[in-house]
């Protein structure tokens, strides 16, 4: 059986473009996805992304579903759990 503590997710790394790794909460990842996805257009999401009517709403998804979101060309935005502890 799983080790549960696999599947904690109290710290995330995000790499963005041009700017150093941060560590964040999630609810502060929550917070900077909101402000991302606010910032692109309907049209430039993904069909999945789509679906949902509010930011709060996708931003939730990708943070229960996803590790990236697209941007824009030759730009990034990735998250990935981490444990900061041992």
């Amino acid at each position: 059986m799983p080790d549960p503590l696999m599947y904690q997710q109290d710290n995330f790394v995000v790499l963005e473009t041009n700017q150093p790794e941060q560590f964040l909460t999630p609810s502060e990842l929550l917070e900077k996805l909101k402000t991302t996805l606010q910032r692109l257009q309907i049209q430039d999401l993904t069909p999945d992304l789509q679906k949902f009517n509010t930011v709060e709403a996708q931003a939730q998804y990708l943070l229960d579903t996803s590790c990236e979101l697209d941007v824009g060309t030759g730009q990034y935005l990735q998250w990935y759990a981490v444990r900061l502890e041992k």
